[in-house]
């Protein structure tokens, strides 16, 4: 089934655009420029707004989802990089699953990879068609079916330049992917403004400013009580503050910690009811006397899916027990005192359980992250540390590869 599956989209991939792979070794200065076109570029896109659109200004129901999908509501990263996350998702669900089955030559990764690119084009379509229409940028019979088609087809595009980004980048002309370096410089963004934005906002407490640290100055120098000051700019509501800064770099000291590397606004739609909320972060540690109901069923949701998800994802990623006894006799190594079939059942007793205790980590500490009202929410700050962790460790090994720092730039 899967060798029909790969041959059916075939002809569709030849069609498809895409970056052909360096024919020399491409040195560490052109990947940092070739990077930071890439930066640039997406940038820039997440600036422009679409065109045709009649209003972004009410309530974003994917406000909480934005910082981890970079994407920026009413532009052309509308979408961000959710088409090509769920199709790379989908098919490596699939493959691990052994819907589809996928050979270790480059043929068959060439035209798995094709028809990653090829459902990341399909599903983009599919949400641009689905925002338009549900209007989000207004009352489709009233923009008339050109401005909607118009829409459509900027979303699309900008989709097909995510996808041909992150080939870039993936195909060795830069460094990491562009999944990644998209979320950690939106997620980064992100904490840069809340904490030093110039906006000034009308409270009705008087005019304020966004970012916490300029506000924290313009209140001790306006306000004649200083020390309410002091407490407005740690506690205020509503608007980003110290406390929230605070947070975030408690969590990302956490982080990087456990990655062992310590000794180197826009209208918001907040959930009142029903299961969204439930599901939802509390605003504030305060929410524990506020609704306990709704914090313990929270905590209960993040933990339990991250375990669950953790165990599941190593089930159909191929790092299961009997995968990982399947590579060890590949690779002719055994374990003392047991046979094959028993080397499955002994890996059985720790693979699945370090698993689901490392998603138990991971939730508990976003769970502390919203809890504390970290800039970015917790799931963006992890996301963010580990991948500036990754460049980190890249940095590193080009360092060690060419012989020193001065070598690499010049």
């Amino acid at each position: 089934m899967g060798i029909k599956f790969l041959e059916v989209i075939k002809p569709f991939c030849a069609v498809l655009p895409e970056i052909q792979k360096p024919e020399r070794k491409i040195q560490f200065r052109e990947k940092v420029l070739w990077t930071a076109i890439t930066l640039f570029i997406f940038l820039v896109c997440c600036q422009i707004p679409l065109f045709g659109i009649m209003s972004s200004d009410s309530a974003d129901p994917f406000y909480w989802m934005r910082v981890i999908l970079a994407s920026n509501r009413g532009t052309l990263m509308e979408l961000g990089i959710s088409p090509i996350v769920t199709s790379g998702l989908i098919m490596q669900l699939l493959a691990g699953a052994k819907i589809i089955e996928v050979g270790d030559t480059p043929k068959d990764r060439a035209l798995f990879n094709g028809a990653q690119k090829l459902f990341g084009m399909i599903i983009t379509i599919g949400q641009a068609i689905v925002y338009v229409m549900t209007g989000m940028y207004g009352d489709p019979a009233e923009m008339g079916a050109g401005i909607c088609l118009l829409i459509i087809f900027q979303l699309f595009v900008a989709g097909l330049i995510v996808l041909l980004l992150d080939e870039l980048l993936q195909k060795g002309y830069g460094l990491g992917s562009g999944i990644s370096l998209f979320i950690a410089t939106n997620i980064c963004e992100t904490i840069v403004w809340k904490a030093f934005s110039p906006t000034t906002i009308n409270t009705g407490r008087g005019t304020e400013f966004e970012g916490a640290v300029i506000a924290l100055f313009h209140l001790l120098a306006t306000r004649t009580d200083k020390v309410r000051a002091l407490r407005e700019a740690f506690y205020r509501q509503n608007l980003p503050n110290l406390m929230n800064l605070i947070a975030t770099v408690f969590v990302f000291a956490v982080v990087i910690y456990f990655q062992d590397v310590s000794g180197g606004g826009p209208a918001r739609s907040y959930p009142v009811g029903g299961l969204c909320y439930y599901l939802s972060p509390p605003e504030s540690m305060g929410a524990i006397f506020e609704d306990p109901v709704h914090v313990v069923v929270y905590i209960i949701f993040m933990l339990g899916s991250c375990a669950f998800f953790s165990k599941t994802w190593i089930e159909v990623s191929g790092s299961s027990a009997k995968d990982v006894a399947k590579q060890l006799k590949e690779q002719q190594m055994v374990m003392r005192g047991h046979r094959d079939t028993s080397m499955v059942h002994e890996l059985n007793r720790y693979i699945p359980t370090a698993a689901a205790f490392g998603g138990l980590c991971i939730g508990a500490l976003s769970v502390l992250a919203d809890f504390l009202g970290a800039i970015g929410s917790g799931t963006g700050i992890l996301l963010a540390v580990t991948i500036i962790y990754q460049y980190f460790e890249i940095f590193v090994k080009e360092q060690a590869e060419v012989g020193g720092m001065g070598a690499l730039f010049f």
